[in-house]
């Protein structure tokens, strides 16, 4: 639930301070907002959290389709515009990153949202439309974001959207597609961190916890997030994945691939063996040099089968 919870403020953080940088530059307005607008962002974007999921789910209804719309157009100006702009496909890097980084990064893009996607798809009519919802908003709707911001950064020199749309000279568009983008995110982060906060602290009070969630966001954005995107996803792709590993391997060797009913496990406050394991696979992501992320899951899973067996041979050889 911590760690979890870390990923959502992290997040929040970085998005309440995006849109208020964002609008000082874009509007021409005084650096001096930056601060009141991160502070009154910071709790706007928990308004819909806090009604609950009915309430993210009508702006998500609203949201979605206008921002689709927004990223078609952009997609056709750029199109356009390409057309006219020669081999840009050959367009040398000036700056270099390794394959380890980078897959790092990807992971650690996606892998929060990837570990609270059931927190949406457990309320689906059927487990049918929960897997089918879930790749298309992730293979459709997440991949047509990052081919987008691939197009905009070989064209326009700019990855983000709403800057690719200022670019395009539809000023209006951007404003719009930065507030729905970012609301329908905040509201979903601060969601998820209430949710693992609730369960943290074993209280009921999910809108207390929302509030004070975005507190949180809005100190750590005031504080500076917004310039440590980068290193905050590395460290995602770094320390989530084990999680992972671990969940994996307690479903496969512990339970042979079937849980037994929540009412009648005996849980423990605590399971020693998973968290060693998690311990020692994050160090060995953390130091590794070659795929992070692959490396954690592999040895969360390989530390804690090796610690289940050494467990069930100590209860054979006492009986």
């Amino acid at each position: 639930d911590f760690i979890l919870g870390f990923t959502q403020i992290g997040w929040y953080a970085w998005g309440t301070a995006t849109i208020a940088i964002v609008l000082v530059k874009t509007l021409d307005l005084s650096p001096s907002l930056e601060t009141p607008l991160m502070i009154f962002f910071g709790f706007a974007f928990c308004i819909t959290a806090m009604i609950g999921y009915k309430g993210m789910d009508y702006l998500s209804r609203l949201a979605v389709p206008a921002m689709l719309l927004f990223i078609l157009i952009s997609f056709y100006k750029g199109m356009a515009d390409l057309s006219g702009l020669g081999d840009v496909f050959g367009q040398a890097p000036t700056t270099n990153m390794s394959m380890a980084t980078a897959i790092t990064i990807i992971i650690g893009t996606f892998v929060s949202g990837g570990t609270q996607a059931t927190n949406w798809s457990r309320f689906a009519k059927s487990g049918k439309v929960a897997i089918w919802a879930t790749l298309l908003a992730f293979v459709l709707g997440n991949g047509l974001m990052v081919v987008t911001g691939a197009l905009g950064s070989l064209i326009y020199q700019q990855a983000d959207i709403v800057d690719v749309m200022i670019a395009q000279g539809s000023i209006s568009l951007a404003i719009l597609m930065l507030f729905l983008n970012l609301w329908t995110t905040q509201d979903n982060t601060i969601y998820n961190f209430a949710v693992a906060g609730c369960n943290l602290v074993r209280t009921d009070k999910r809108r207390l916890v929302t509030v004070l969630g975005a507190a949180i966001g809005t100190v750590l954005a005031l504080g500076g997030m917004y310039n440590y995107l980068i290193p905050y996803l590395i460290l995602l792709g770094t320390f989530i994945p084990p999680l992972g590993g671990v969940i994996m391997a307690d479903f496969w060797v512990k339970y042979r691939g079937k849980y037994p009913a929540l009412d009648s496990a005996a849980l423990p406050n605590f399971n020693y063996a998973g968290l060693i394991a998690y311990g020692i696979a994050c160090a060995c992501a953390y130091f590794t040099p070659v795929l992070p992320p692959v490396i954690g899951v592999l040895v969360a899973a390989l530390v804690y089968g090796a610690l289940l067996s050494s467990q069930m041979k100590v209860k054979t050889a006492t009986i």
